[in-house]
């Protein structure tokens, strides 16, 4: 099959990323004929149809036409039609297969491909499609109010805290509304069963939600297969970005009163205001850590931390700490739960309270895990081939 697959960046930014990234090389694996189509970023790996690349665009534009651009982009999808329709006729792909697409790209995208009779592929990586401003949460609080009522965003100013944002995100999910993407989509992805049953709760309909959890790339499957176990050190992580939504915070809390050593992977908007907050001995910032350095981190530590206030779609960090044999400590929230009840040896909490009790207990449980079995029984279920077939199955559904 000859198979375009497009995200709005392509280089080792986010989830997102990653896995449009690893998907590229698991069906070029498997024999496929495989194009990437995104943004003009200047980060982006290069690609060979890179010529056919949206225009860069940013919302941080000083300039008057640099905001208007924007803006065009996100309601019309201005500046993606004609070079995409240049790819299709040149490509000429069997499948698109889309995954974050909205903003800096546009669902115009799964309209040109439907018009031409291609099958559409849509990989969820967050609930844009049923919130406009993608998290679910308002005001530090889970919310489901726009799954119903799109113009909750305008009224609760959830996108940023700004009208002016979140006008632009109430007219984005208006034009690009649920009923012409589930006419121009063949499937939706849904990397978790939460992830499907929210999408069904915000009126997507039921035969078109497919769910396939995430799986790690075959050069981290050989980087965990051939790095040493170390013994383990008493100290626990927690590996993400640094923002308010991922429930940082009360983690750190949890951690200033207690005596092990907690390290802390990753960057964000809250980088600079927590290392001044939380300077304790056994609290240690390492900063953004690339995938060879992740998966070091994950083999020397007792357990991971999860402790996201939003909803959680499949997160890469569950998958990647049980691969390597560490168990998980999530909050039970979004699809954190399907990932961690799959080993005696994660736990669940729901309330911060809980986190210093149950984080000794972790301690005092995890020794007796057996990492290699954990690790054997991860590394087989969220396998490149346990996806690729999967997706075999959803791209050969009518």
């Amino acid at each position: 099959m000859r198979i375009l697959i497009v995200n709005k960046f392509l280089y080792l930014r986010g989830g997102d990323c990653i896995h449009s990234l690893n998907l590229k090389q698991l069906l070029c694996n498997a024999g496929h004929d495989v194009c990437l189509y995104a943004m003009s970023y200047p980060q982006n790996i290069v690609c060979e149809k890179n010529r056919y690349f949206a225009e860069e665009i940013s919302f941080s534009a000083r300039n008057l036409q640099g905001k208007i651009k924007a803006a065009n982009r996100i309601i019309w999808g201005t500046g993606v039609a004609q070079n995409f329709k240049k790819l299709l006729d040149e490509f000429r792909p069997d499948v698109v297969h889309l995954n974050n697409i909205h903003s800096y790209l546009s669902p115009i995208i799964a309209k040109l491909a439907y018009q031409r009779g291609i099958k559409v592929i849509w990989t969820l990586h967050d609930y844009k499609l049923i919130c406009p401003s993608y998290s679910c949460l308002c005001k530090g609080n889970t919310c489901e109010a726009c799954f119903t009522d799109k113009k909750q965003v305008l009224l609760r100013k959830c996108m940023k805290n700004s009208f002016l944002a979140s006008l632009l995100a109430w007219g984005e999910a208006m034009n690009w509304n649920k009923n012409k993407l589930s006419l121009w989509t063949n499937s939706f992805i849904c990397p978790s069963q939460f992830m499907a049953e929210k999408m069904q709760q915000g009126g997507y309909p039921a035969n078109k939600l497919q769910v396939i959890n995430n799986f790690i790339g075959e050069e981290q499957v050989q980087y965990i297969i051939n790095t040493p176990n170390p013994i383990r050190e008493e100290a626990y992580a927690y590996i993400g970005r640094l923002s308010q939504e991922k429930g940082i915070e009360s983690l750190l809390k949890a951690a200033s009163r207690l005596p092990y050593k907690l390290y802390i992977a990753g960057s964000g908007p809250l980088d600079a205001d927590l290392k001044k907050k939380y300077t304790a001995n056994n609290i240690i910032f390492l900063g953004h850590l690339g995938a060879k350095d992740t998966i070091e981190l994950l083999k020397k530590i007792s357990f991971t931390v999860i402790p996201s206030i939003c909803y959680e779609n499949n997160p890469l960090s569950v998958i990647e700490s049980m691969c390597c044999g560490t168990p998980v400590l999530g909050r039970n929230m979004g699809g954190i739960p399907e990932l961690v009840e799959t080993c005696s040896f994660n736990h669940l909490f729901t309330q911060d309270e809980e986190l210093p009790s149950l984080i000794t207990k972790m301690f005092n449980t995890v020794v007796s895990a057996n990492r290699n079995k954990l690790s054997t029984a991860a590394l087989q279920r969220y396998s490149g081939e346990h996806y690729y077939q999967k997706w075999l199955e959803i791209v050969g559904k009518e």
